[in-house]
């Protein structure tokens, strides 16, 4: 894009100096015989005085002097020995004629004729030459282009001496030598001052800085298109034939799932999270995880044959997998393929399977959703059997111990001879009991019958011995409480046995109750630590192609160029800016 010089008005001011008069018009000139060339020379030149500048302050081409030498133009009286001219020409000056074109105008016309090698034979004719080429003299770039030449650039230094004034007329000057007739509007030719000739020469020198500032900046924005186009135009339209012309068509399917307990809500504290997304958030991770492994991706190549699907000569050599392809790169295209996402905030597993056709990819979602449940399974049947592994030994053991507590009381029972050392210890006491009253009663007897100052020997001597037998028999039975009789253990010791194990059976019956309520309090808790995986979104193969999306990728690939080539420019302003500096 050129940008042309907008010329402004110049308000020159000077210091005050003489004007020259005008000169005066004729009434009619005598007609000249010879052509201009063949005119008598003209006298020598003489410096005039500076002209004052006019009312509009147009100082910058509005000289008196046209710039283009005496001789060059036909006047007004070399008009009058023209050849006549055909009514269509002089209908057309006349019209141009009434226009009302100003002096400034007319010259401006005769330059622009000059510069277009036009044979004009006055101002009017040059205006008219001009349009029929098609030339609008009073356009602003062609007056710019104009006012760039040389020749208008540098006014002469002097001018012809005029003839003084004669009469006035009807408004055409008389000019000695090859003097022609000019318009009314026409100034008498004036050589421009030293300042005038300073303000062209500079005017012109700021529109030849402007011209190479504009050729600069036209060559520098070529180079900024050529490099734009190259680094970034040309890739982007490479990239957009291949995605529209040449990329395979995969299919994506896309399902959803949860991971739920089947822990109900708990009170207090321990209960705020159940039930919610967060209670199961490490599992989900975890699954996401183990799916987006290298050990699901062979499970799925062992199972559905991954890498011969996308090894098959159909697909584009760029998204083809080859035929002696490692494992890691197997595994780059199954993370290109298949896409796990977790949201944290709802606890849902996303997963898109894509494939070259729809049924394989609904297969392989299938599949990696099993892989999933079984995962899922795992997680939690370790912990789940542990916590029953350990309250199933508590109980066996309490129980075994409860068996061994109730045999040794068995063995004492059989031992002694006895069931209970109570009922023994009950049954020597009735005994001591009745014989105490007994005992009680004969000495009772006894006592009255010594009371009586003649007692009957023959009756207190049996009552004798029989309160004797009963001493011994009560001493007996209190040694047997405390004393052991004929090599057997004494009831005391019978009774402390029996009762230690009877404190050791109740004791071992007690944690054996213990334990079966662990262990069912144990199995319970490891029904609330199994984790189901329900499907929200079952996997339906689509009836479209999901990729290539080749609008959004060539868009994408054009903003990356662009990145590119924007830090790369960037880079190297900065590095030249520094060496330069």
């Amino acid at each position: 894009m050129i940008t042309k010089l907008k010329a402004s008005r110049y308000n020159l001011r000077r210091p005050e100096v003489p004007v020259q008069p005008r000169l005066a018009v004729v009434p009619d000139p005598a007609p000249v015989a010879d052509p201009p060339a063949a005119a008598a020379p003209r006298p020598a030149p003489r410096p005039a005085a500076n002209p004052a500048p006019e009312a509009g302050g147009e100082m910058l081409f509005d000289t008196y002097d046209d710039g283009f030498g005496p001789g060059r133009f036909a006047s007004a009286a070399a008009a009058d020995v023209a050849p006549a001219l055909d009514p269509a020409m002089e209908k057309t000056l006349d019209d141009i004629r009434r226009e009302g074109f100003t002096g400034r105008q007319l010259r401006l016309a005769r330059r622009v004729a000059q510069k277009h090698n036009l044979p004009a034979t006055s101002d009017y004719d040059a205006i008219r030459l001009l349009r029929q080429n098609g030339i609008d003299p009073f356009q602003r770039s062609t007056l710019l282009d104009t006012a760039a030449e040389p020749e208008a650039a540098a006014a002469p230094t002097a001018a012809p001496a005029l003839p003084p004034p004669t009469a006035p007329g009807r408004g055409l000057m008389a000019i000695p030598g090859d003097a022609v007739k000019l318009p009314q509007t026409v100034k008498p030719m004036q050589v421009p001052s030293t300042e005038v000739r300073a303000d062209v020469n500079h005017a012109a020198e700021i529109l030849k800085i402007q011209k190479d500032i504009t050729r600069r900046r036209r060559k520098r924005l070529i180079l900024l298109a050529t490099r734009v186009s190259f680094f970034i135009f040309l890739p982007t339209l490479i990239a957009a034939w291949y995605f529209y012309m040449i990329a395979t068509p995969f299919y994506a399917t896309r399902s959803e799932f949860v991971i739920q307990q089947s822990e109900p809500a708990a009170a207090g504290l321990g209960g705020l999270f159940s039930g919610t997304q967060f209670a199961t958030s490490q599992d989900s991770i975890a699954v996401q995880g183990y799916l987006a492994s290298r050990d699901a991706m062979l499970r799925l190549d062992g199972d559905v044959g991954f890498r011969a699907h996308f090894q098959d000569t159909a697909i584009d050599p760029i998204q083809r997998l080859a035929a002696d392809a490692s494992a890691e790169a197997a595994y780059k295209v199954y993370k290109n393929n298949v896409k796990i996402a977790y949201d944290p905030t709802e606890g849902i597993i996303k997963l898109e399977v894509v494939a070259t056709n729809p049924e394989t990819s609904a297969t392989w979602a299938r599949q990696l959703i099993t892989y999933a449940e079984e995962q899922v399974d795992k997680l939690t049947k370790r912990l789940r059997e542990d916590q029953m592994k350990g309250a199933r030994e508590a109980y066996e053991n309490s129980e075994a111990e409860a068996i061994a507590a109730q045999r040794r009381v068995l063995e004492l029972q059989e031992k002694y001879k006895t069931v209970s050392s109570e009922v023994e210890v009950s049954l020597i006491s009735a005994q001591i009991g009745q014989l105490d009253g007994q005992l009680s009663q004969d000495r009772l007897s006894l006592a009255q019958m010594e009371a009586n100052q003649n007692p009957n020997k023959a009756r207190m001597d049996p009552l004798i011995r029989r309160i004797a037998t009963l001493e011994n028999e009560i001493a007996l039975l209190r040694a047997k409480l405390t004393e052991g009789a004929d090599g057997t253990e004494s009831i005391a010791t019978v009774q402390g046995e029996l009762l230690i194990a009877q404190a050791d059976v109740q004791t071992r019956q007690l944690l054996l109750g213990q334990s079966l309520q662990a262990m069912e309090t144990a199995r319970a808790e490891a029904n609330r630590q199994t984790r189901y995986l329900s499907i929200s979104v079952s996997p339906t193969p689509p009836d479209e192609a999901t990729y290539p999306r080749a609008f959004e990728n060539t868009l994408v690939t054009m903003f990356i160029f662009a990145g590119i080539y924007l830090m790369i420019s960037m880079t190297v302003a900065i590095l030249r800016e520094q060496v330069s500096s």
